[in-house]
């Protein structure tokens, strides 16, 4: 029996309520349901490595699954960071935010950063994946443009690299486009033939 038909005797359960996500892991043509987490606090040991901080949120988020898992299921669960000039820019919590991290990324390379943790009966594994990305310079007009018509207020960094600020202003991406979005489709399907 081949990796792919192994795996598709499998049920993946996603821990995330990201519609980007959802999308990217159904790709993958493997079962999958989406489950919910609890509201849950992510915060994080103050003094952690900012390259540690996605795979302990994505971890105490699999850990926040309280929820036995049957034979054959796996528990994914994710968290995604925007690293710009050594400060991690989170969802915005408003216009005035999201303008100014858009401000920040421009004319700028950013790291985008996301852990994963699988779990299972059988154990758990936490990776992440790293992708450089920079952005031409964008005009005060294109960013305005951009949160007036797209409202990126759900995402790290605040925009999609998959919407029209991508198409205009990404210059080059160094590693996997689908870990920008916020899932590292590669990374993952490599694990998963060995979890």
């Amino acid at each position: 029996m081949s990796s792919l038909q192994q795996l598709q005797q499998k049920k993946l359960l996603l821990a995330s309520g990201s519609p980007r996500r959802q999308s990217l892991i159904k790709g993958l043509d493997i079962p999958v349901e989406i489950v919910r987490l609890p509201e849950m606090d992510e915060t994080y040991p103050s003094g952690m490595k900012i390259f540690d901080i996605p795979s302990f949120l994505a971890e105490k988020k699999s850990d926040n699954y309280k929820t036995d898992l049957g034979f054959g299921q796996i528990l994914i669960s994710a968290d995604t960071v925007v690293l710009c000039k050594d400060r991690i820019l989170n969802k915005p919590k408003d216009y005035k935010e999201a303008l100014q991290m858009l401000r920040d990324l421009s004319g700028n390379k950013h790291t985008v950063i996301t852990g994963v943790c699988l779990r299972s009966g059988m154990g758990k594994r936490v990776f992440s994946a790293t992708t450089e990305v920079l952005f031409s310079k964008l005009a005060d007009d294109e960013i305005e443009y951009y949160l007036e018509k797209y409202r990126p207020y759900d995402k790290a960094g605040a925009y999609g690299i998959q919407e029209w600020i991508g198409y205009i202003g990404i210059d080059r991406i160094e590693g996997s486009f689908y870990n920008v979005m916020g899932l590292p489709l590669h990374k993952l399907y490599a694990e998963l033939k060995f979890f």
